[in-house]
């Protein structure tokens, strides 16, 4: 049992270490891509969200 997890944890470290690691330059700017994604995103729920509530509300006052 105690051989099975050593060899486990031993193939772990081997793939870890063949894991290609994105640069510091490549995280900052995915990282401000996706703020912008999830800014646009939040202003279009908002919108439609608004547009629905003002349609509802035109609706229930007929």
């Amino acid at each position: 049992m105690f051989e099975k997890m050593t060899n486990f944890f031993k193939e772990v470290r081997g793939e870890v270490a063949r894991v290609t690691w994105p640069s510091r330059a490549e995280v900052i700017s995915l990282t401000g891509l996706i703020l912008i994604v999830v800014i646009i995103l939040i202003i279009y729920i908002w919108g439609v969200d608004t547009i629905v509530q003002g349609l509802l509300r035109f609706f229930v006052q007929i």
